[in-house]
């Protein structure tokens, strides 16, 4: 098909009105981008992208993601006129409550948007997740007669973008993967939002990315058939190697008064927005104005897209019917296991056990990965310390793309961001896995995983001051409780063996956010006292008593992670009258009926002392007023775990003596 540049050239002019009158109505939004990448969105969503408005996630659609997710309207503008369910009336109330054009992109909330997308980089490492994904697809199930995986990933970042740690510790990884399903496009206009961009960069984007294995183009962002010609060959391209764009743009384009200024990134613009429409040849007396043959391409363009859509779905019925036990794995990949189902598999450990919940862990890995083939692992480099290999398979390189796992490096941010990548695309289940204390280089790619209700497993290990010698850098004390406070975050932190089969079902299970399993690096005893099925499912609900009282009720005890083994050494200090309570994740146990909690943690029992190996704060919502908590609140200090954990008073002495206070 012939560009129709003409066409697209006007439609990019009505596109930049859209945003002009969109941002002007609510006075908030960033114009920049939207008016000066309006070219190569004309040329993405009006010729080159393979995709299907009808069918927004179409398995084998090119990925579009919107790294630099403040200029919002340039998505909705475009996802308007190809037609997808963003009609006018919704672009009218951009940034208005409850429409489908948030002030940032958000998952789940407007057909077309790929990924929750406005804290700079975190697209860029999406939609290495995306490509890394396709990958792995086009290996596990195209056959010789039938490639019903052969998309792209296509990603527009700023320089913002291209500032941000993640993003560069994305390409990184994408360069070495050799994900030549990748084409970055950068939005090269030279201005951060305070200044002009020399101010704080200077270095040569080109060789850089050259550097670390990628192809690089340069062009003129505004020429629609140079950047055609520039996106085709990144398509075709046999190199093997990931794809970069620079595509130099003027920023705010379409409004002289502060085109190519650092004033025109955001709203500055918009009150010049009357002559800016004058200037893009847009009616004075018709805001949000799209003309009669630019929505007559778009709807012709529609109709093209859904054939090609169409002519696919042939031939994936035809892969179907000869490959049936692939076709039936993807199309499980919606299909969330069950967790009682998942326990089933995983064999009960000795007895006599003494494991890190990190060797249970491993263990209890094996069977969930054979059992659910389209889950996937990944550790930052430590593989042989947070113990998440699955042992069955092989890594994921360039000469082994069926590889389940993931060597990402020592780059937790990027890993947090890529494995978010892979959840939005939504068929493999990313599990990753790093040191808990480094949770605070990944947090931010975690806390959009919640926001986007993404099913990522975060296998953090090493989760208390008993790391031990390695001592307060390594000691994540306030770490648990300042993931736990993330909405939509389940944090579980099992007590032993047993605990962390529990917690591995439930997060598998969990189709509508991530969870993160805090696992130990010493070696726990095996809670026989407590029977099996008692702590498995007793996780899956959060908490549950792990030793009921023989007499009237008088204090509640209640343990985590591997203080419940102090809580219950006290209690039989303490007497009959003595309850313990396990309490490994505190969001699932607050999503249980009320008779539940009630049933576990009466009210009527005002007498309770909590200890955690960590800070305490967090846990007088369960000991209230009344209550005591054992913990701590200070880092942590270098010696053998045991010395440490004395020194720091969490011990069975100090849960006996709050308890006897009260």
């Amino acid at each position: 098909m012939t560009l129709q540049t003409h066409l697209l050239a006007k439609a990019a002019n009505q596109a930049r009105g859209l945003a002009i009158d969109a941002v002007h109505a609510c006075s908030s939004g960033h114009l920049g981008l939207p008016l000066g990448a309006a070219e190569i969105g004309a040329v993405l969503f009006g010729h080159a992208l393979v995709h299907n408005p009808e069918r927004p996630r179409w398995m084998n659609r090119d990925r579009f993601v919107l790294s630099a997710g403040h200029g919002s309207m340039f998505l909705y503008g475009w996802l308007h006129l190809s037609g997808y369910d963003v009609p006018i009336e919704q672009v009218k109330k951009f940034r208005v409550l409850h429409s489908v054009t948030p002030g940032h992109p958000e998952f789940h909330e407007t057909p077309g948007v790929e990924c929750t997308t406005g804290p700079l980089g975190q697209g860029v490492g999406n939609a290495v997740g995306m490509a890394l994904a396709g990958q792995m697809a086009a290996a596990r199930f195209n056959t010789a007669e039938h490639a019903i995986f052969d998309y792209h990933v296509v990603c527009l970042a700023g320089d913002g973008c291209m500032q941000e740690g993640v993003a560069m510790e994305a390409v990184a990884f994408a360069g070495h993967q050799k994900l030549d399903n990748l084409i970055l496009i950068y939005d090269a206009n030279d201005v951060t939002l305070d200044a002009m961009a020399a101010k704080t960069q200077s270095e040569n984007p080109a060789a850089r990315f050259k550097a670390i294995g990628w192809d690089v183009q340069t062009v003129d962002g505004h020429d629609l058939p140079g950047f055609l010609k520039a996106f085709n060959k990144a398509k075709k391209t046999k190199s093997g190697k990931p794809q970069l764009i620079i595509a130099k743009t003027l920023i705010g384009k379409g409004i002289p008064e502060v085109a190519g200024t650092a004033k025109g990134h955001g709203e500055g613009g918009a009150k010049f927005a009357d002559g800016a429409r004058a200037g893009l040849g847009l009616p004075a007396d018709q805001h949000f104005f799209v003309s009669d043959d630019v929505r007559g391409y778009f709807a012709s363009h529609k109709e093209r897209l859904v054939r090609a859509c169409n002519k696919w779905a042939k031939k994936y019925k035809a892969w179907a019917a000869a490959n049936p036990e692939k076709a039936a794995l993807l199309e499980s990949r919606d299909q969330a296991p069950v967790a009682s189902a998942l326990l089933e598999k995983i064999p009960a450990f000795p007895a006599d056990a003494k494991l890190a919940t990190r060797a249970a862990g491993r263990d209890v890995l094996q069977p969930i990965a054979a059992a659910l083939p389209l889950v996937i692992g990944g550790s930052a480099d430590l593989y042989g310390s947070t113990l998440n290999y699955i042992a069955a398979d092989q890594d994921f390189d360039p000469g082994h793309r069926t590889g389940r796992n993931i060597r990402f490096g020592i780059r937790e941010h990027g890993m947090a961001a890529i494995a978010n990548g892979v959840a939005y695309d939504g068929l493999f289940r990313p599990t990753i896995a790093t040191f808990l204390v480094f949770a605070d280089y990944s947090r931010p790619s975690m806390r959009l995983a919640a926001l986007a209700k993404l099913p990522v497993v975060y296998i953090y290990t090493h989760d208390s001051v008993g790391v031990g010698e390695d001592g307060p850098t390594h000691q994540p004390v306030e770490t648990i409780s300042g993931l736990r406070v993330i909405p939509n975050l389940d944090l579980i932190r099992p007590a032993d063996p047993e605990e962390t089969a529990g917690a591995f079902a439930a997060a598998l299970e969990r189709a509508d956010g991530p969870t993160l399993i805090a696992l130990t690096r010493q070696a726990l005893p095996t809670l026989n006292d407590i029977p099996l099925a008692v702590r498995r499912e007793g996780t899956l609900k959060g908490g549950y008593i792990a030793l009921k009282e023989s007499a009237p009720l008088t204090h509640i005890l209640i343990g985590t992670g591997s203080e419940l083994q102090l809580a219950l050494a006290a209690a039989k200090v303490l007497g009959a009258g003595v309850r313990v309570v396990s309490l490994p994740c505190t969001q699932r146990f607050d999503r249980q009926s009320a008779e539940y909690r009630e049933s576990v943690l009466p009210n009527a029992c005002r007498k309770r002392v909590a200890v955690e190996a960590g800070v305490t704060v967090l846990w007088h919502k369960y000991v209230g007023l009344d209550g005591k908590v054992v913990g701590i609140d200070r880092f942590g200090l270098s010696a053998p775990a045991p010395i440490v954990f004395k020194e720091l008073g969490v011990t069975v002495e100090a849960v006996v003596a709050a308890a006897q206070s009260l």
